[in-house]
């Protein structure tokens, strides 16, 4: 079987496990590394679990159905639009990290001020939360921020789910 076809038969489960991979990254950056997530950031992570809950279900159906018909052309269609939208995001928050464009005025943190937290720090017994702001860039790899990564990685998941939703009839045909 050629990679094409594994690629495009299977592409939910692809999907899913690049999906988590990308959640784990993220979290990873927060947890290790330190790095607070902005709003901005924080509705790209968004996109990636419609991007797993769509292809879990997908895959699951895919497995039922013993792999008969292959990845369901409509979920492949769904996570086009899911990763499309996710690249638009992050290709928007990544222009306003350039100063391309100025980002909305909500973009001014990525953290909830509850009642508890402010009264600790008011009273000197809290640590102060660190604010992520939109605009700035806290990590780049190659000249591009995660944002820019983010983008491209969305992008390219974007054009192989298109791929999977628009693959030959015969790739997707009943085996005998």
């Amino acid at each position: 079987m050629s990679v094409y076809r594994v690629l495009t038969n299977w592409w939910t489960a692809f999907a899913l496990a690049i999906s988590l991979a990308m959640l784990g990254a993220a979290h990873a950056f927060e947890r290790f590394a330190g790095l607070a997530p902005c709003n901005m950031c924080l509705k790209q992570r968004e996109v990636f679990w419609g991007a797993v809950a769509i292809s879990l279900i997908a895959t699951i159906w895919t497995i039922i159905s013993q792999a008969r018909r292959g990845t369901p052309r409509i979920a492949a269609f769904l996570l086009f639009a899911v990763f499309s939208t996710g690249a638009i995001t992050a290709g928007f928050h990544a222009g306003g990290e350039l100063k391309w464009w100025d980002l909305p005025a909500t973009c001014s943190g990525g953290g909830v001020a509850d009642l508890e937290a402010l009264t600790s720090l008011a009273l000197g017994v809290g640590e102060p939360t660190r604010i992520a702001m939109c605009d700035a860039v806290t990590w780049s790899f190659l000249g591009l921020s995660m944002a820019g990564w983010n983008m491209l990685i969305s992008a390219a998941l974007a054009a192989f789910s298109l791929v999977a939703a628009k693959r030959p009839k015969d790739a997707r045909a009943p085996k005998p």
